[in-house]
């Protein structure tokens, strides 16, 4: 079992950062890979961005290139997701998921977290 809590959500101007946190327990919860997604209302959740737990490869939408930055720190068993120069969008709610097989499909992830909403404002 792994239990993902996130933290860092809330209100931002367009242009601005911010910096999501996931922390993971669980006694294998170190051996999963981590993804983030972003699911606005009506519409489909998206691959954000995923870290492989092996060996640090790190995945990203074209979307999110170049502004975010996924990461972690082992010791704390926490990932973090680095958000610059966000744009205006209707208030998705980013996801961090793990997997035990890295991938942009989120049916592939097995666990969630409850999902902090982020609020691009202009």
């Amino acid at each position: 079992q792994v239990t993902l809590v996130e933290s860092g959500g809330g209100l931002v101007q367009a242009g601005g950062s911010l910096r999501l946190s996931c922390a993971a327990s669980g006694r294998i919860s170190s051996t999963y890979s981590k993804g983030w997604f972003r699911q606005a209302p009506g519409k489909v959740r998206e691959f954000v961005s995923a870290i492989n737990w092996s060996n640090d490869n790190t995945y990203y939408a074209d979307s999110v290139k170049g502004r975010f930055t996924i990461s972690r720190d082992n010791a704390r068993n926490t990932v973090y997701l680095q958000m610059h120069n966000l744009k205006l969008t209707n208030a998705p709610v980013y996801y961090c998921a793990a997997t035990r097989s890295t991938s942009t499909n989120p049916t592939n992830y097995r666990y969630w977290g409850q999902g902090p909403q982020v609020t691009v404002s202009p």
